[in-house]
């Protein structure tokens, strides 16, 4: 049995998330679909993570098994040859049987993009957030760094939907690094710019990003100040956490996993 990883780009637009729902065009179940066409054997297609309805990837890292005698080059070709345009295959690589995409990840990174101009150019409209009211980026940008190191980010997270999984479910995590970066947009009429929430976690709880994009932004506009985020941390009331940004703007950017040749740490 081979095992084969996929590095995945995908516009989350028109999809309902990453994991497979009965009567719901997903990106997982899509993955699979065309790997059944390829091999004539329906296998399941494993994600690093479960992206939500509307949300995108840039490296969405899966992995599969396979008795196929196709080159992991051959699966990427005809993966590529039967996805819709909108799910890409950047890479495809035989990895060791124990790979799995989603237990032996230690870091991810995400962005969210909001545009700060009037008019948003059709080609980035399915990808950013659009505010172009008052926001104070400094406020915004230090309080960013409120969210670094281990917390229980309860306050920062939905509900699984069930009462059960969700006192089950461990809550703290840790975010390695948590910044606001400015890009300007040259190339636009009116040369707006760009404020990208960039944050490496090791794991997101579901809509963690989302929720912690939408504190900035209420930061950003007075509604709170940056010292009132460990506060809300310690709270652990999801019911205080304030705005949760819209999907558009979320993205996974990249999954890391254990460097082969580096020695194990002591």
């Amino acid at each position: 049995m081979r095992n084969i990883k996929l590095t995945v780009a995908y516009d989350g637009t028109d999809f309902s998330g990453w994991q497979i729902q009965p009567g719901q065009p997903t990106i997982q179940g899509t993955l699979c679909d065309v790997l059944e066409k390829i091999t004539l054997q329906r296998t399941l297609v494993q994600g690093a993570g479960r992206t939500d309805a509307g949300v995108h990837a840039m490296g969405q890292v899966a992995n599969f098994t396979t008795t196929s005698e196709l080159s992991a080059a051959e699966f990427q070709r005809a993966f590529n040859a039967l996805l819709p345009p909108s799910i890409r295959i950047f890479a495809a690589d035989e990895v060791s049987p124990d790979f799995h995409s989603r237990w032996n990840a230690v870091a991810k990174t995400y962005r969210y993009r909001i545009f700060r101009g009037r008019v948003v150019p059709p080609f980035l409209c399915r990808c950013v957030q659009q505010d172009y009211g008052t926001l104070n980026f400094d406020a915004m940008a230090e309080a960013t760094k409120k969210f670094e190191g281990e917390h229980d980010f309860t306050t920062f997270s939905a509900s699984t939907g069930s009462e059960e999984d969700d006192r089950e479910r461990p809550t703290r995590r840790v975010i390695y690094r948590s910044e606001m970066i400015r890009i300007s947009h040259d190339d636009v009429p009116g040369a707006p710019e760009e404020w990208v929430y960039r944050v490496r976690g090791k794991s997101f709880l579901r809509y963690m990003v989302r929720k912690i994009a939408g504190a900035l932004v209420d930061v950003g506009r007075g509604k709170m100040r940056p010292d009132d985020i460990p506060h809300l941390l310690e709270l652990r009331d999801r019911a205080k956490s304030g705005t949760t940004m819209p999907p558009p703007g979320l993205c996974l950017v990249k999954v890391e996993y254990p460097d082969p040749e580096m020695p194990p740490a002591t």
